[in-house]
C-alpha cells in the first residue's frame, strides 16, 4: 500500500470511530433528557386531574348539566 492510500484508510477510519462517538453521546444525552420527563409529565397530569375532578365535584354541587356543565369545568379549570 502507498502511503498517501495508508494515510487517506487511516483517516477514514479515525473519521468512521469519531462519528460512532458523536452518535454515542448525542444519544445518551437525549436518553437521559427523555428519562427525566415523564416525572415531571405525570406529576402535571396528576395535577391537572386533581383539579378537573374538583371542577367536576362543583359542578355537580351546582346541579349543572349539559352545556352550561361544560362550560363551568372550562373555566374552573382555567382557574377563572
Amino acid at each position: 500500500m502507498a502511503p498517501i492510500e495508508k494515510d487517506i484508510t487511516t483517516m477514514r477510519i479515525s473519521t468512521f470511530v469519531s462519528a460512532i462517538a458523536f452518535g454515542v453521546l448525542v444519544s445518551g444525552a437525549a436518553y437521559a433528557l427523555d428519562a427525566a420527563t415523564p416525572e415531571a409529565t405525570s406529576a402535571d397530569a396528576a395535577a391537572r386531574a386533581a383539579k378537573s375532578a374538583e371542577c367536576s365535584r362543583q359542578a355537580d354541587v351546582k346541579g349543572l348539566h349539559g352545556p352550561e356543565r361544560r362550560k363551568f369545568r372550562e373555566k374552573c379549570k382555567r382557574g377563572e
